[in-house]
């Protein structure tokens, strides 16, 4: 993966995070909190600085009570169908963890 293609799946799963903190209502301090990390380690996620690993995005799919593969925004068409459910959640994806 060249370095265009780093920044634009960044980009892609860092909208796709705001997009499900704000569904759920969280600010980013909330979101920090919860995982145990300063608020600027969840503004450089949204603004495509960083791309989480596979532990925090699965921390942020519990909070936000969806599937990791949602988090992953267009990135998660190219996931295999045999990696899908390691991804998945049980969790009811229009609901969002309380507070």
């Amino acid at each position: 993966m060249n370095k265009l293609e780093q920044e634009r799946l960044a980009g892609n799963i860092g909208r796709a995070i705001a997009k499900q903190r704000v569904r759920c209502q969280l600010t980013q301090e909330e979101v920090a909190e919860r995982l145990g990390v300063g608020n600027e380690a969840v503004s450089r996620i949204e603004r495509g600085r960083v791309i989480p690993n596979i532990v925090r995005l699965l921390e942020l799919a519990e909070i936000f009570n969806c599937e990791a593969a949602e988090l992953l925004g267009e990135a998660s068409v190219h996931i295999p169908e045999s990696v899908r459910p390691a991804l998945g959640s049980t969790s009811n994806p229009l609901t969002c963890m309380a507070i």
